[in-house]
């Protein structure tokens, strides 16, 4: 960006139908721009992209106070109920590289209801499409957002505890992206929620020095 104290943060939702991906995104932006409702199929069915007002108070650099914008890319749930699996791959692969082919995206965000126990066939289905999409480096840039986590608590579980008790499938993964996740609540003031959930992927921006993945 031209100016110096402000920054873009790009970051891309997937994951499973009814998921609430669409959800989390408006979650990260502070706003509505998402669609999301509970349905017994797939919501969303097109890429889209939602951007957040300015935000500070979440980094510094060289004394001053640094701006920032979130972009958002929601993308259809994978597998879809109504799409064909290389529909969705093709559209999302389109919407990476128009939005961030340039810019680059610095974070991926595995939408997973922290309810719904992942394994099976469909759970690795987005984790595929995952890899294929971002390449080899896609362990670097891949962190899972847990929804639903208020009911980890309704069930009587510590974030620990529901870690240490979690599908081989699951502990696989996060071996595997360097143990990045973060658990979203739906709870209390909303704008806490953001920005505990934007605190957290900022660690793993810094974690990754800022480097964005690049789609040309």
């Amino acid at each position: 960006m031209t100016d110096s104290n402000k920054m873009i943060i790009n970051l891309a939702l997937f994951g499973m139908t009814q998921s609430g991906k669409s959800s989390a995104g408006n979650i990260l932006l502070g706003s509505t721009d998402f669609h999301s409702s509970f349905s017994p199929c797939s919501v969303t069915e097109d890429c889209c992209l939602g951007r957040s007002c300015h935000l500070c108070g979440f980094m510094r650099r060289g004394g001053q106070e640094i701006t920032l914008q979130i972009q958002v890319l929601d993308t259809p749930g994978y597998p879809h109920s109504r799409l064909k699996q290389e529909h969705v791959k093709q559209e999302v692969k389109e919407a990476l590289a128009h939005h961030f082919g340039q810019e680059g995206l610095h974070l991926a965000l595995l939408v997973q209801r922290a309810d719904v126990p992942l394994c099976g066939q469909e759970a690795s289905s987005s984790v595929q499409m995952i890899q294929e999409l971002l390449g080899h480096a896609w362990k670097n840039y891949t962190a899972i957002l847990f929804t639903h986590a208020e009911k980890i608590e309704e069930a009587g579980f510590s974030e620990d505890k529901y870690l240490h008790e979690a599908s081989d499938t699951l502990l696989t993964l996060l071996n595997s992206i360097q143990h990045r996740y973060i658990f979203q609540y739906k709870k209390g003031n909303s704008l806490n929620e953001q920005r505990k959930i934007l605190e957290r992927i900022m660690e793993f921006i810094k974690e990754n020095c800022y480097q964005v993945l690049t789609f040309k």
